[in-house]
C-alpha cells in the first residue's frame, strides 16, 4: 500500500485516506509520496478524462477501492464542466493552450476541487470535517462550490481584503450553503496561508477533523496530475507529436502546486522535458530556481495576476523533499530558516537537480499587458493575466520541443485588467468591463460569471490576522 510521509519527519507516515483527512502534518510538514509509481504511456492513449483519472488515482491512492474512486470521479466530472472532456487543448501561436477554466468557477482549481470533497467523504464517511483554506482568489470559490452542502463538512475561506479581483471577491461572497463561511483578512495571501497553518499547529479539536482545500492537502494536489497526461495524450492523438516525444509545460506559478503536479506526472512517466516556472513581479521563485537562494525579504507587489502574489510557496517544500531523496532533516532545517530569517540557500547538488527539471523567468506588469494584446491581435484569443505571463515566457523559451501553456483562468475573471490591456479603457465597474470585453471579442462570457453581479452578498466579515484563530475556535465550539 502506498505511503505518504511528512516532509519534515519520514517516520510520520499515513495512508492516502489518512493524509487527505489530516491535510498538514503535526510538525508543519506536507504529506508527500514515499515512492512515486510509474505508468506506461501506451495504455493511456485511448482513455477519456474520467478513465485517465481513474488510472492515475488508482496507483497513487491505492487504499481507496476502485468503486470508491469511480464514484468520486463520476461525481466530480459528470456534467460539471463546459468542455466536452473536462479540459480543452487548443493551438495558440507556435504553442498549445491547456484550457483548465471550463469548470463551475472558471478557474483551474475546479479540476481538483470538484473531486476533493468526494475523496474526503470516502475517507471519513461518518466524521465531521472542517476545511480551512487560504486563497489568492481562485481556490476560495472553487473550494466553496465543491464543499457547500456536503454532509458533515464545514468550510472557512480566508482571502486578502482588496487583493483579489472584484469578480473573484463577488464569487466568494455570494456563495450559498449552510456550511460555508468567507472571511476577508487585512493582509496579503501569505498572511492568510500562515493563519491556516497556525490553526493546524495550535488547534487539536477532538470532535472534528481539521483539513484543507489548499494544495498543501495531497488530495487536492494529486488530481491535478491527470491533466498533464491528458494534454500530452491529446497532442499524440492529433499527430502533433509522436508517442515518447518530449514536451515542455509553461506554468504561471505562485504557490507551486500546479507545476509540482507536472513534475510528479514527469516522474510517473509523462514525457516532459522542461517545466517552465513563470512568476509575476513577485519573482521569489524565479530567483530561487536560478540561484538556489530563497529569500522572501523583498518588496511585495499587488499585481494584475493576484493569484500569484505570493512570497512563500508552500509546495516547494515537497519538491525539495523529493529532490533530496527524502532528507527530512535538511528540509526541516530549510523551513526553520525560512520561518526565522525569511530565507535559506540549498546546496549545490540540490540546485543541480532542481535545474535539470525546471527553468524559470518572470514577467512584469507591462510585459503582461503586451502579452494580452499580442494573444488577441495575433491569435484572436482572450487570455487572463496569469495565462499571459506564461504566454510571454513562451517567446523567451529557446527549445526545440513543443510547448504547452497552462491556462489557469477565464479572461472574464479579470475583465478590467484585460480590457485595460487591450484598449487602455479603464472601466471601474467589473460587470461593465465584462460586457465591453464581450463586445470587443465576441467570446462568450461563462454563465457563472455573467450572473455574479445579480446575486446577494451573503458574507462580509473582515478581520485582522491576529483574530483568525479565535474565530476558528468559536466555530469549532459550535460544531
Amino acid at each position: 500500500m502506498s505511503k505518504f510521509v511528512s516532509t519534515r519527519n519520514v517516520h510520520d507516515h499515513k495512508t492516502a485516506k489518512q493524509a487527505i483527512l489530516k491535510g498538514l502534518a503535526d510538525d508543519g510538514g506536507l504529506y508527500t509520496f514515499a515512492d512515486i509509481p510509474s505508468l506506461a504511456m501506451e495504455p493511456l492513449l485511448d482513455l477519456n478524462y474520467q478513465e485517465l483519472a481513474l488510472r492515475v488515482l488508482r496507483v497513487l491512492f491505492d487504499d481507496f477501492s476502485e468503486e470508491e474512486l469511480t464514484h468520486c470521479i463520476r461525481s466530480a466530472y459528470t456534467d460539471t464542466f463546459d468542455a466536452e472532456d473536462v479540459v480543452n487543448i487548443s493551438k495558440i501561436n507556435d504553442a498549445y493552450l491547456l484550457e483548465l477554466y471550463h469548470g463551475p468557477t472558471s478557474a483551474f482549481k475546479d479540476v481538483a476541487l470538484t473531486i476533493l470533497p468526494q475523496l474526503l467523504s470516502a475517507s471519513a464517511p461518518t466524521k465531521k470535517v472542517y476545511i480551512l483554506t487560504a486563497t489568492g482568489g481562485d481556490t476560495g470559490k472553487a473550494a466553496l462550490e465543491g464543499f457547500k452542502n456536503v454532509e458533515n463538512t464545514f468550510i472557512t475561506v480566508f482571502y486578502p481584503k482588496d487583493l483579489v479581483s472584484p469578480v473573484q471577491e463577488k464569487q466568494m461572497n455570494t456563495t450559498t450553503g449552510d456550511n460555508v463561511e468567507v472571511i476577508s483578512v487585512n493582509g496579503n495571501f501569505d498572511d492568510c496561508q500562515s493563519l491556516v497553518k497556525k490553526c493546524y499547529e495550535e488547534l487539536r479539536p477532538e470532535n472534528v477533523f481539521l483539513s484543507s482545500a489548499n494544495s498543501i492537502n495531497i488530495g487536492r494536489l494529486v488530481p491535478q496530475i491527470v491533466y498533464y497526461f491528458k494534454a500530452y495524450i491529446e497532442l499524440v492523438r492529433r499527430n502533433e507529436i509522436s508517442a515518447q516525444d518530449k514536451v515542455n509545460f509553461i506554468v504561471p506559478t505562485g504557490n507551486f502546486g500546479n507545476i509540482l503536479a507536472g513534475y510528479i506526472a514527469k516522474k510517473m512517466g509523462c514525457p516532459i522535458c522542461k517545466l517552465v516556472c513563470v512568476s509575476n513581479q513577485n519573482n521569489v521563485l524565479t530567483d530561487f530556481i536560478n540561484t538556489g537562494s530563497y529569500d522572501r525579504n523583498r518588496p511585495f507587489y499587488h499585481t494584475m495576476s493576484p493569484s500569484m502574489d505570493i512570497l512563500v510557496s508552500s509546495n516547494l517544500e515537497r519538491l525539495l523533499f523529493m529532490l533530496s531523496d527524502h532528507d527530512d532533516q535538511k528540509i526541516a532545517r530549510y523551513m526553520r530558516e525560512l520561518k526565522e530569517t525569511g530565507s535559506y540557500r540549498i546546496d549545490e547538488e540540490l540546485l543541480r537537480k532542481l535545474q535539470e527539471n525546471f527553468v524559470a523567468c518572470c514577467c512584469d506588469e507591462e510585459d503582461t499587458k503586451k502579452a494580452i494584446r499580442k494573444a488577441f491581435d495575433q491569435d484572436h484569443r482572450l487570455i487572463d493575466p496569469h495565462t499571459a505571463i506564461a504566454y510571454f515566457a513562451n517567446d523567451l523559451l529557446k527549445d526545440p520541443h513543443k510547448s504547452i501553456i497552462v491556462s489557469t483562468a477565464s479572461a472574464y475573471k479579470f475583465s478590467k485588467s484585460v480590457l485595460d490591456a487591450l484598449t487602455e479603457n479603464d472601466i471601474e465597474d467589473e460587470v461593465a468591463a465584462m460586457d465591453a470585453l464581450y463586445r470587443l471579442s465576441k467570446e462568450e462570457i461563462p454563465a457563472a460569471l455573467k450572473e455574479v453581479d445579480t446575486l446577494p452578498i451573503l458574507h462580509d466579515k473582515n478581520i485582522d490576522v491576529e483574530e483568525g484563530i479565535k474565530i476558528i475556535q468559536e466555530r469549532i465550539a459550535k460544531l
